[in-house]
């Protein structure tokens, strides 16, 4: 089979390429196709599946190079995994819309599918849960459209919170004031916002109140107005602190509670506040849920290849010894 990427001139096909062939050889390799200039644009051969696959990714490689003007290995690598998850035909390309720009122009849109449904759910209900892996972007796009609401002036302050739990290890006395003793715990936090914002922004809004980062025990007895609060790392929060949380939201407000329920810390008797959400608050229509997987992580190609092996350790201990028998003796 054989398909052709139409370009607007000769400087795309060389953007495309790479240096010597270098983001062709890519994805050449991961789909066993040949790709090819040719007088009209790029020409990509192989089998029809390989094909379809390797030319969602030149598409949305040159969507993103019109978009902002370069291409980075990572994004080749990234699309390439992208499309490597699709059994059938692919036609997700990145995100058009920016959701945000950072301090340093950059924009930010929606790389995967389960981001793009996750940033369209964020504007339109009142409550969002998202859950999902590691480096799925749960956190820094919930960040980044708190920021955009801010600088739309569609609230006042942004509230981040999370619980200070540790994650499998005790850190003791930590030395220092209260913000000294927190910090580590909100470190995430200030990273995504430092991105967005840039420190002296950051600190300006953090010192009028406009920004506010704390542990989740601060949030008991308020009420929360005209605010975009984030609640990361939901999965370590208990029932009666998830609870407390949700209803602290006021008036005029957005929540998005983020957390990844096979990470979480809390002592094995405790049972995570995540949990039971989808089916406590699943009848209330201005509440979404998104659920992320490995499909939708976008950091080193290495962490989605984490996520998969954890995946399928858990669901080989959840066997019992018998089913684990006949899955070794019938190769599933």
């Amino acid at each position: 089979m054989q398909k052709t990427i139409f370009l607007d001139n000769p400087q795309e096909i060389s953007v495309l390429l790479g240096a010597l062939n270098k983001f062709a050889n890519i994805v050449d390799q991961a789909f066993g196709v040949n790709s090819q200039e040719s007088r009209d644009g790029l020409v990509v051969e192989g089998e029809e599946l390989a094909v379809s696959q390797a030319a969602a990714v030149w598409q949305g490689l040159l969507q993103s190079y019109r978009q902002e003007g370069q291409l980075s290995e990572r994004m080749v690598q990234h699309l390439v995994s992208l499309a490597e998850d699709r059994d059938g035909p692919v036609h997700f390309l990145p995100g058009q819309d920016v959701l945000c720009v950072s301090a340093k122009g950059r924009p930010v849109r929606a790389k995967t599918p389960g981001q793009s449904q996750y940033a369209k759910a964020i504007q339109q209900r009142e409550l969002v849960f998202a859950i999902g892996p590691a480096g799925t972007g749960k956190t820094f796009l919930a960040v980044a459209m708190a920021v955009r609401a801010f600088r739309n002036h569609e609230v006042s302050r942004i509230i981040l919170t999370r619980p200070a739990v540790e994650a499998g290890e005790n850190l003791g006395f930590l030395p220092g004031d209260l913000q000294s003793k927190v910090d580590p715990y909100m470190r995430p936090l200030y990273d995504s916002l430092y991105d967005l914002m840039g420190a002296d922004q950051f600190n300006r809004n953090l010192e009028k109140g406009s920004i506010e980062i704390s542990p989740l025990a601060y949030m008991r007895g308020r009420t929360l107005d005209d605010a975009f609060i984030i609640l990361d790392e939901a999965q370590n929060t208990s029932p009666e602190q998830m609870k407390m949380f949700l209803t602290r939201i006021g008036f005029h407000s957005q929540a998005v509670v983020t957390g990844d329920v096979t990470q979480i810390d809390l002592p094995r008797e405790k049972r995570s506040g995540l949990l039971d959400m989808k089916r406590i608050l699943a009848p209330l229509k201005e509440v979404a849920f998104i659920e992320m997987d490995k499909g939708d992580v976008v950091r080193n190609p290495l962490v989605k290849k984490i996520v998969a092996a954890y995946e399928a350790d858990e669901i080989h201990r959840q066997k019992g010894p018998y089913q684990q028998k006949w899955v070794k003796d019938n190769g599933r």
